[in-house]
C-alpha cells in the first residue's frame, strides 16, 4: 500500500472520528469528547508528519531556510561582504 493512501485513510478517519464525536455529544459528552481527541491526535500527530516526510524527500531543507544568503537572493542583491571582514 501507497503512503498516499494511508494517508487519505487516517484522514478519513480521522475525519469520521471527529464527526461522531460531535454527534454523540448530546447523549454521551465524555466519549464524545474522546472520539473528537482521538480524531485531532490522527490529523495532526499521525497524517501530517507522514504528509510532510513523504512530500520532503529529495528537497534541501537548507533552501528553504531563511539565511543571509537567502534574503539576499530574495531582494535580488549580490552577495556581498563587509569591508571590515
Amino acid at each position: 500500500m501507497k503512503i498516499k493512501y494511508l494517508i487519505i485513510i487516517l484522514l478519513l478517519a480521522s475525519f469520521g472520528s471527529i464527526i461522531y464525536g460531535f454527534t454523540i455529544m448530546e447523549t454521551n459528552a465524555i466519549i464524545g469528547n474522546k472520539y473528537i481527541g482521538f480524531g485531532t491526535v490522527g490529523i495532526f500527530l499521525i497524517a501530517m508528519p507522514l504528509f510532510l516526510i513523504k512530500e520532503s524527500k529529495g528537497k534541501k531543507v537548507k533552501d528553504y531556510m531563511l539565511t543571509e544568503e537567502n534574503i539576499r537572493k530574495m531582494q535580488g542583491k549580490k552577495d556581498e561582504k563587509p569591508d571590515n571582514q
